[in-house]
């Protein structure tokens, strides 16, 4: 059964973890003050299955990133409720979200956020450092043995290419075993081939753990990918494509007016 991602009402019981990964029930948000306000996101209510891999998509300025920063808990909405695996982000002060993030998400960025100082193998379980839980280190090393990183534990992120960087950092992402994963543009500075490989280790993830991901892309390529793609404009969910392929995404990205 193929899944997606549904714009409209889908209620969910707070701690109800049968119910989706991700939820935001008319959430908006704008920036500015009175005057000059900017609204972001305006009444947005989505959900992301569990087990799902979904894209969002969208022209610069569309909401798209976001809703990916209200749904991960780094920025909170003006109005509006978000959820995440059955837990309610927006009552959680600082201290609880911050555990919250680090124990029930993960992240992936463009950038990769490697620290320079550490190796392949401390970036990786700096999580379990942070949190003071001890790590299965068999279970580092076969991860990173299986994303072709065997030969370079001791590595630093200086002595690895792009797409090795960001092979550690979703290793670093799905080790803790996360509800969600939430990826902001993890292809955008990789090379084709390198690109491609992250793309079949996100999708592997999916597969293998359960687990769900919500990658924001510009790349038409990359959300065909996902099993679905939500495309964005004026700060709300437009349409919604399962089982996309890149033709089918760039044709419906164009008619939005772009990509980023």
């Amino acid at each position: 059964m193929t899944r997606t991602a549904h714009a409209g009402p889908h209620p969910t019981t707070i701690h109800d973890r049968s119910g989706p990964a991700v939820e935001l029930r008319q959430v908006t948000r704008r920036y500015g003050t009175a005057g000059a306000t900017v609204t972001a996101l305006d009444a947005v209510t989505l959900a992301f299955p569990r087990g799902s891999f979904t894209a969002v998509m969208g022209p610069s300025g569309s909401g798209k990133s976001s809703l990916l920063h209200c749904a991960a808990g780094l920025d909170r909405p003006t109005a509006g409720t978000v959820l995440v695996d059955g837990t309610e982000l927006t009552g959680l002060d600082e201290t609880a979200l911050t555990r919250f993030r680090r124990d029930r998400m993960g992240f992936v960025f463009q950038a990769f956020n490697l620290v320079p100082t550490l190796t392949v193998v401390q970036n990786v379980v700096l999580p379990f450092e942070l949190a003071g839980r001890r790590p299965d280190r068999t279970a580092v090393v076969r991860l990173l043995d299986r994303l072709g990183l065997g030969d370079r534990l001791d590595h630093r992120p200086a002595q690895l290419s792009g797409g090795q960087q960001q092979r550690v950092a979703i290793a670093r992402a799905v080790l803790t075993r996360p509800a969600v994963v939430f990826a902001d543009e993890p292809t955008g500075a990789l090379d084709t081939r390198a690109a491609r490989e992250v793309l079949d280790l996100l999708r592997d993830t999916v597969f293998r753990t359960g687990q769900t991901i919500v990658m924001v892309t510009h790349d038409p390529v990359a959300a065909a990918r996902a099993d679905a793609v939500v495309f964005f404009a004026d700060g709300r969910p437009v349409d919604t494509v399962v089982r996309p392929d890149a033709g089918t995404v760039a044709a419906r990205l164009a008619t939005l007016g772009g990509g980023r």
